[in-house]
């Protein structure tokens, strides 16, 4: 009896000790697995990544290519020209041939023709740019007080030293799709990809220190685009706040609302975003705190700071297409830019922040500036009249656009309205703002 109790004792054991070891042996075949599977993972990841930056390589060599094949045929075209010419004119033929006319080479916009002509009139007008930002930045001094600022620099050392200062809302959308070209980035990855162009320019060109851009500067091929400041702070209000549509600017847009909106004693905030009026006070307001403003309606002249960074070129978003290839020309990448194909329409509106209506801000101008008053024009223009001038741009066709009077003055002068005889009449001879209001209504 004793001995099998103790022969049952040791096989309960054994059992035990037996299913340890299995437990032991399925916990490790299941770390092992897990271990493979991610080092497989890692393996495909690593593989794709190889792949992509290869890609690149591939893309120029065709585009090369296609360069060569409309260089032979566009020679080809002018041997054909000439010869035909020549053998009408040697037969004694009344009214010679014209000689073919060549294609237009391949450039970003198909209807403009890149011709030297163009070429040198373009170079007088950006020289022409340049001078005139110079004698406005030593007119006020501006130098002095903005020095540079490299925070939205791009600099491509690998490309001709090639500069950009990233100006947002002024076409910026297209050349970063290009410096992600030059970041060796696949046009396919590109188009597809979900993450956001700078995020992935920034991956491939760093913001530069100061005295890193200061010292490639002279020998680099600087440029930015420049738009109206005025079309500017219209488009990047229309995409970040108007509706509070996107969720990034969604507590601003209630912050302007519950500063500058009066609401009904008791009743709800409307849940709209600020109205363009709301906007432009809010920046007004900002400015005097002398509070730093958002990239996307900075002004240019403490963003870029162009009278302490001696730009190359100036563009501007009214020329884009000529200037842009001017600068890919210049900067001898014709190969790698010039013919690329254009991203997907969603696409472009996701990246290029464009509005969803694709009616752009310049069409709507005066519809927007007609519920500012002309004291509050005043009061914008001392944020952003340095731009106008530097980049000789007109501020003084908005007066026509705004209001004559302000807002605080309509509103005592409704107040003074006294009923007589059914009717009601204001002063006729009420000046607003300092200015003559002809032609106000009485009622």
């Amino acid at each position: 009896m004793l001995i099998r109790l103790r022969y049952g004792r040791r096989l309960q054991t054994y059992l035990k000790i037996g299913a340890c070891v299995l437990v032991g042996l399925c916990y490790f075949a299941f770390l092992f697995r897990e271990s493979l599977n991610a080092y497989e993972h890692r393996e495909r990841v690593t593989a794709a990544e190889l792949e992509a930056e290869s890609e690149p390589s591939k893309q120029q060599l065709k585009l090369k290519r296609q360069q060569l094949q409309r260089q032979r045929i566009l020679a080809k075209q002018q041997e054909q020209g000439k010869a035909s010419t020549g053998g009408n004119v040697s037969a004694g033929s009344s009214s010679p041939v014209a000689a073919v006319p060549p294609p237009p080479a391949s450039t970003l916009n198909p209807v403009y023709e890149y011709s030297e002509e163009l070429h040198s009139r373009t170079e007088r007008e950006l020289q022409r740019r340049s001078e005139h930002l110079a004698a406005v930045c030593d007119r006020y001094k501006l130098q002095e007080k903005y020095p540079p600022n490299p925070w939205e620099f791009f600099v491509s050392p690998g490309h001709n030293n090639l500069v950009w200062c990233n100006v947002f809302k002024a076409a910026s959308s297209t050349w970063m799709y290009y410096f992600n070209i030059l970041a060796g980035y696949d046009v396919k990855y590109l188009q597809r990809t979900e993450t956001q162009p700078l995020e992935l320019a920034r991956k491939r060109f760093p913001r530069p220190e100061l005295g890193e851009l200061m010292e490639l500067l002279p020998s680099a091929l600087s440029f930015l685009f420049v738009r109206d400041p005025f079309e500017r702070i219209l488009s990047a209000y229309r995409n970040k706040l108007e509706g509070n549509k996107n969720t990034f600017y969604k507590a601003l847009g209630n912050k302007i609302v519950h500063r500058y909106r009066k609401r009904n004693l008791g009743g709800p905030w409307p849940r709209c975003g600020p109205t363009f009026e709301e906007f432009v006070r809010f920046l007004i307001a900002e400015h005097a705190a002398g509070k730093r403003f958002d990239e996307h309606w900075a002004p240019i002249y403490s963003f870029c700071t162009p009278c302490s960074v001696n730009f190359t070129i100036i563009g501007k978003t009214e020329t884009f297409q000529r200037d842009s290839e001017f600068i890919i020309r210049q900067a001898g990448l014709e190969s790698l830019l010039l013919g690329l194909g254009k991203l997907p329409q969603r696409k472009q509106r996701k990246i290029g922040n464009q509005a969803r209506s694709g009616v752009k801000s310049e069409a709507l101008v005066e519809r927007y500036f007609a519920d500012l008053d002309r004291s509050t024009l005043d009061q914008l223009l001392k944020i952003y009249r340095i731009d106008f001038e530097l980049f000789d741009y007109d501020y003084l066709r908005y007066y026509d656009m705004v209001h004559p009077w302000s807002m605080e003055q309509t509103t005592s002068a409704s107040a003074s309205v006294v009923p007589a005889g059914g009717t009601t009449s204001t002063t006729a001879s009420l000046a607003l703002g300092g200015h003559s209001t002809q032609g106000q209504a009485t009622t």
